[in-house]
C-alpha cells in the first residue's frame, strides 16, 4: 500500500483480518466485487485506484478505520458523494474511506434541524425536509454530496436569503486524526467547528452534520429563459440591474453556452450559442410575478420555463448537464461587480465554445451571504456580488478534450483581472496549486494552519485541497 509520502507501505493479512472483523461490510480491494462502485467518482478525468476501501456504517467504524490508516502511515482519503471536481475522494495506493451507507436524514421539524450522514446527497436532504415545508442552503446540482459542498463553505439558491451552507451548519460528529469521535460546535471546539466551515476535508472524517432548516414552504417560482446569444448584450445589462435591486428571495444566474439536447430547447436551437438566464424565487407568487417581469418581458427569448414549481424540482435544475464520467474541468472567481469590460469577455469567449459542456457562468452572491465578516469563516471573499464558474466537460472518448480544457484555462485568464483575487475552494481542480488555496482563504489561511497543527500535526488528512500544519506552512 502507499504510504503519506508516496512511499511503499506492507500492511499484513493479519491486520487486514483485525480491520476487516471491526467492519459490518466487507474490505474492499482491486477485483473485488463492489470495488468499481465503491470508486467510481464524479469527475472522469481523475483517475486512482485504492488499495483498500471501507465502508462504515456507524462513527465508530469510521474511526477504526482512521485509527488502522494513522497508525500504518497511510494514504487516506474521505469519499463522501464523490462529486469533488478535482477528484479527491480516491487515495491514489491507499486507504478509502467510502461513506455511501452512511446516507441517511433525520428531520426534527419542532426544533427545525435536519441531522444528515457524510455519504448523502444534496437531494437526499431536500426530499427528507420538503415535506415539512423546511429547507437548508444546500448546492444546485442535487447529485452532489453533501459533505464536500459543506467543508468547503457551500452557495445555491437559497444563500442570498439564509447565507452559505456553513452559515446553517449548527454542530458535526467527526473523527479527528487521534482516531477520537467527538463533536464539533459553537460551543465545544470552538477553533475546530470554525475551520470546519470552509476548511475542507483537512481536520478529520465528518460523520453527521446538523443543519439549521427554513420554513420555505414547498413551492417557489423558477426556471429558465434563452434568447439567441446575439441578445447577449440586453440580457447581460437587465441582468445586472436586476441584480442590482433584488430582494433576498431571488436568486440569479447567468449562462453563456451551447444549446443542450434537451426537451426544453427547440430542435432548429440545439448545440447554436445561447445566453441564458436561470432565476429561483422563494418569496410568494405575486412578489415572483413583479420581480421577474422585467426579464420575462425582454426581447424574443427562445423559451421560458418559469413557473410555480416544487422547491426540489428547481433544485434538481442542473441534474442532466452534470452527469457521472465526463472530464470535467473547471475554474472560479469571485467579482466584486460587473464591469462592462467583464462582459466583453465574456461575449469573445463564449464565442469560442465548441461544445454544450462548456459554459461560462455567473452566480449571484450578496444578500445574507455577505452579511458576516470574512473572518467569521474560514473562505473570504464574502463581500463578493458574483461568483464566475467557467466549466469545461468532455466525453472521456471526446478527441477535443484537451482544447476544451484549454478554451477554459484561456477564458480564465481573460476574466482574473476582474476578480476579488479569490476563488471558491470547491472547485479547485486538479492543476491548482499552493498559491490558488492562499488565495481561496486569504488571511484566513494562517489561522487554519494553526488549527490543523493542533489537531493532525501529521497531515493524515491530506488527499484535499490540503491545508498543512502551521509548521509546514511557517518553514522556510
Amino acid at each position: 500500500m502507499t504510504g503519506l509520502d508516496g512511499e511503499p507501505v506492507r500492511v499484513t493479512q493479519q491486520a487486514l483480518a483485525a480491520l476487516a472483523k471491526k467492519m459490518e461490510a466487507p474490505l474492499l480491494r482491486p477485483g473485488d466485487a463492489g470495488y468499481i462502485e465503491a470508486t467510481t467518482i464524479w469527475n472522469g478525468m481523475v483517475r486512482r485506484r485504492p488499495a483498500l476501501v471501507v465502508q462504515p456504517v456507524s462513527g465508530a467504524e469510521v474511526a477504526e478505520a482512521v485509527r488502522f490508516a494513522h497508525a500504518h502511515g497511510l494514504l487516506l482519503s474521505i469519499k463522501g458523494g464523490g462529486h469533488n471536481v478535482g477528484g479527491t475522494a480516491l487515495a491514489d495506493g491507499g486507504l478509502t474511506v467510502d461513506m455511501s451507507r452512511l446516507r441517511w436524514v433525520e428531520v426534527d421539524p419542532v426544533r427545525r434541524l435536519a441531522h444528515v450522514g457524510p455519504g448523502c446527497l444534496l437531494g437526499d436532504v431536500d426530499r427528507a425536509t420538503q415535506p415539512h415545508g423546511l429547507a437548508t442552503v444546500l448546492g444546485m446540482i442535487s447529485l452532489t454530496g453533501v459533505a464536500g459542498l459543506t467543508l468547503g463553505g457551500g452557495f445555491g439558491n437559497l444563500s442570498r436569503r439564509f447565507g452559505w451552507t456553513v452559515d446553517n451548519l449548527e454542530e458535526v460528529e467527526i473523527v479527528t486524526a487521534d482516531g477520537r469521535l467527538g463533536r464539533a460546535a459553537a460551543d465545544e471546539r470552538e477553533d475546530l467547528f470554525w475551520a470546519l466551515r470552509g476548511g475542507g476535508g483537512n481536520f478529520g472524517a465528518v460523520t453527521r452534520f446538523s443543519f439549521r432548516l427554513h420554513d420555505i414552504g414547498s413551492l417557489m417560482t423558477g426556471g429558465m429563459i434563452a434568447w439567441d446569444a446575439e441578445d447577449f448584450d440586453a440580457v447581460a445589462t437587465l441582468y445586472r440591474d436586476l441584480c442590482a435591486t433584488a430582494p433576498r428571495e431571488l436568486s440569479l444566474h447567468l449562462i453563456m453556452q451551447l444549446a443542450p439536447a434537451t426537451a426544453l430547447i427547440p430542435d432548429v436551437w440545439r448545440n447554436r450559442p445561447i445566453v441564458a438566464v436561470v432565476a429561483c424565487h422563494t418569496g410568494s407568487e405575486s412578489a415572483a410575478a413583479k420581480d421577474l417581469a422585467p426579464l420575462r418581458a425582454l426581447g424574443t427569448p427562445i423559451v421560458d420555463t418559469i413557473t410555480r414549481k416544487p422547491y426540489v424540482e428547481q433544485q434538481r435544475t442542473f441534474d442532466a448537464g452534470q452527469p457521472d464520467g465526463l472530464h470535467q474541468y473547471w475554474k472560479s472567481e469571485f467579482l466584486p461587480g460587473l464591469p462592462d469590460g467583464l462582459f466583453d469577455m465574456f461575449r469573445k469567449h463564449a464565442a469560442e465554445i465548441t461544445a454544450p459542456m462548456c459554459q461560462l457562468w455567473l452566480a449571484q452572491l450578496g444578500g445574507a451571504a455577505a452579511d458576516l465578516g470574512n473572518e467569521s469563516t474560514p473562505f473570504g471573499n464574502r463581500d463578493a456580488e458574483y461568483i464566475c464558474l467557467i466549466a469545461s466537460g468532455s466525453p472521456p472518448d471526446a478527441p477535443d478534450g484537451p482544447r476544451r480544457r484549454e478554451w477554459a484555462r484561456t477564458a480564465w485568464e481573460a476574466i482574473k483581472p476582474y476578480s476579488t483575487g479569490g476563488n471558491y475552494i470547491n472547485v479547485q481542480t486538479t492543476d491548482d496549486d499552493d498559491l490558488r488555496i492562499r488565495q481561496a482563504y486569504g488571511a484566513n489561511l494562517d489561522r487554519l494552519a494553526r488549527v490543523k497543527s493542533a489537531y493532525d500535526p501529521d497531515n493524515l488528512f491530506r488527499v484535499n485541497r490540503n491545508i498543512r500544519p502551521a509548521a509546514v506552512v511557517s518553514a522556510p
